[in-house]
């Protein structure tokens, strides 16, 4: 699979997920609220948020499952 295919398969997830993308360009990819992701290998991604590392991810649902509930998290506080 190249870096394509694998924008479109996390492009579809974060929608599925109702997150929103804000911008992306080659390996990064954008989100609301300070998020970003950047695809590292083909199962291998990295997730920052306001600029820092928050952790690796190789799976896609995992990572929208972590991104969501942080979002929420942060909601409440």
């Amino acid at each position: 699979m190249d870096n394509n295919q694998i924008r479109e398969i996390l492009f579809h997830s974060l929608q599925d997920f109702g997150i929103q993308i804000i911008s992306h360009e080659q390996k990064m990819v954008y989100l609301e609220k300070d998020y970003t992701i950047e695809i590292e290998a083909t199962n291998l991604f990295k997730l920052l948020h306001n600029n820092q590392v928050i952790a690796p991810f190789n799976d896609i649902e995992e990572l929208c499952n972590f991104i969501k509930m942080d979002m929420l998290l942060n909601e409440e506080n």
